[in-house]
C-alpha cells in the first residue's frame, strides 16, 4: 500500500515537552556503555554527579520525540514494515545536567522508490529550551517503509551523510558492548519488545533481542567525542549517519574513522566478527583545537 502524501505533509502534531535531569542524563550515557571503565574519569564525567558531570550529547535523540503517527492507518504505513534508515542531529548549544525542552514533529520530506517498492519519510523536530526560547538542537530522523512506495513523489530525500574515503581510516576504536546493554538503553524510553524479548525477535527474523540503532549511534558519538574532543561535550556540533545492519548486545564494534577537515570527521561502525558494517557514510562535526587536522 502507498504512503498518502497529502496526508503525511498536512500533519500536524502537538508540542512534546520533555524535562531531565542528571539521573536521566546518567542513565541515557549507561546505555551507551560507559562506565565499562570505572577507573576512567572521562568516562565518569557523564554518569557521576561528584565528577563535573556533563550530559552526553547524542541524549537529543530521545527527548521529545513523538511516533505515534507511525501506527496512524490513514498515513499508509505498515509499522511492522518501517526500518531506520538514517539519523542526523545537530547541536546548537551544548546541553545543561537539567533542562526542559519543547518541540513538534513534523513531515520534511517523502521519497517515492516505485511501485511495490520502498519510500522514505524524513521527520525533523527542533528542540527549544523551555527557558529562554532558543533552540537546543536539531534531530532528523529517516525511516524507509517496505513496500509503500507507488506514489508518484520524488526518488530521493535529502542527506547530511558523506560517502567514506577511498583510503585506510586514520583511526580505528574498538569497543565492547554489555549483553544487557539493550536492557538499560531502553530506559531511556524506547520499549520496543524487539530489543527485550527473544520470543518478539525471533518473529522479526533475529537471532535474540537487538541493540537500538540509536544506542549504536550514540555509541559512535562517545568513541568521536573521546577520540576527537578530549571527552568535552561541549564541542560537537553533529552527527549524522546511515544504518546497514542489526548490532547484538555483547558483539564488539570497531569505529573506523577519517578526519577530512578541520572539525569535521568521516566514521562507520563494524562488527569484525560477523565481517558487517552497522553504521556508515557518519559526519561527525565539532569544534576543532588543532589547525592541522584533516589537512
Amino acid at each position: 500500500m502507498p504512503l498518502n502524501p497529502d496526508y503525511l505533509m498536512a500533519l500536524e502534531r502537538d508540542e512534546v515537552l520533555h524535562a531531565w535531569d542528571w539521573r536521566d542524563a546518567a542513565i541515557y550515557a549507561l546505555g551507551l556503555g560507559y562506565g565499562d571503565d570505572p577507573t576512567d574519569k572521562g568516562q565518569l564525567s557523564f554518569v557521576d554527579k561528584a565528577q563535573s558531570l556533563q550530559t552526553m550529547p547524542a541524549i537529543v535523540n530521545v527527548l521529545a520525540y513523538d511516533g505515534e503517527w507511525l501506527h496512524d492507518p490513514k498515513t499508509g504505513i505498515d509499522y511492522l514494515k518501517v526500518v531506520h534508515g538514517e539519523q542526523d542531529m545537530e547541536i546548537h548549544k551544548p546541553l545543561p545536567i537539567t533542562g526542559s525542552v519543547r518541540a513538534n514533529t513534523r513531515i520534511t520530506h517523502l521519497a517515492d522508490k516505485g511501485p511495490g517498492k520502498g519510500a522514505l519519510i524524513v521527520m525533523e523536530r527542533v528542540l527549544h529550551d523551555v527557558q529562554d526560547g532558543t533552540p537546543m538542537a536539531t534531530v532528523r530522523q529517516t525511516v524507509f517503509c517496505r513496500e509503500a512506495g507507488g506514489f508518484n513523489g520524488e526518488s530521493a530525500a535529502p542527506s547530511r551523510t558523506l560517502p567514506l574515503p577511498e583510503r585506510s581510516p586514520d583511526g580505528t576504536i574498538e569497543i565492547a558492548t554489555p549483553p544487557q546493554l539493550a536492557l538499560i538503553y531502553r530506559l531511556s524510553g524506547d520499549l520496543n519488545p524487539l530489543h527485550s524479548d527473544p520470543d518478539v525477535a525471533q518473529q522479526a527474523g533475529f537471532k535474540r533481542p537487538i541493540l537500538h540503532g540509536l544506542s549504536t549511534f550514540g555509541i559512535a558519538c562517545r568513541v568521536l567525542i573521546q577520540t576527537l574532543c578530549d571527552n568535552d561535550a561541549s564541542r560537537v556540533k553533529g552527527l549524522a549517519g546511515r544504518f546497514s545492519a542489526p548490532v547484538y548486545p555483547g558483539e564488539i564494534l570497531a569505529i573506523d574513522f577519517w578526519h577530512t577537515a578541520p572539525g569535521q570527521a568521516l566514521c562507520r561502525v563494524r562488527v569484525p566478527q560477523r565481517d558487517s558494517v552497522v553504521l556508515t557514510n557518519a559526519r561527525f562535526d565539532y569544534v576543532s583545537l588543532n589547525r592541522e587536522e584533516g589537512a
